[in-house]
């Protein structure tokens, strides 16, 4: 993803992170068995955390445009998309076989976060003590 697409969705998620967490915090209080309460807020905070990744990302390929950068910001996408939205959806349809799907959601976040690694890894050495 460009820089500008990966700034657009880390807006979308942390937008929505936000409006979910409140959604969840007052219009779920008690309507909703614990367990699934926890699925929910899990979802929540790692939708959260990788809306912020996502805006990082968006900076950094502002700066230094990557492909490595844009194939993570595209994982790191998917894995918001699929691993929080299952959780989400699990939570408020009660239906555990949504839960099959946070795992690839996992998975992409950890593909996500070794393309970031590989990107990390080809930034040139400096000579110059900051």
């Amino acid at each position: 993803m460009q820089a500008r697409n990966t700034l657009r969705v880390a807006a979308v998620a942390g937008f929505s992170a936000v409006a979910f967490g409140a959604f969840g915090a007052h219009g779920l209080k008690g309507l909703l068995a614990p367990e699934l309460m926890t699925a929910y807020q899990t979802g929540v905070q790692y939708h959260l955390v990788h809306a912020v990744v996502l805006l990082v990302l968006a900076a950094w390929l502002m700066v230094r445009p990557d492909r490595w950068l844009s194939l993570a910001s595209g994982f790191m996408t998917a894995g918001l998309i699929l691993f929080s939205g299952s959780l989400y959806a699990l939570a408020l349809t009660g239906e555990r076989k949504l839960g099959m799907i946070t795992p690839v959601g996992g998975v992409s976040w950890l593909i996500g976060w070794a393309l970031l690694l590989v990107a990390a890894s080809r930034i040139p050495h400096s000579n110059s003590r900051s």
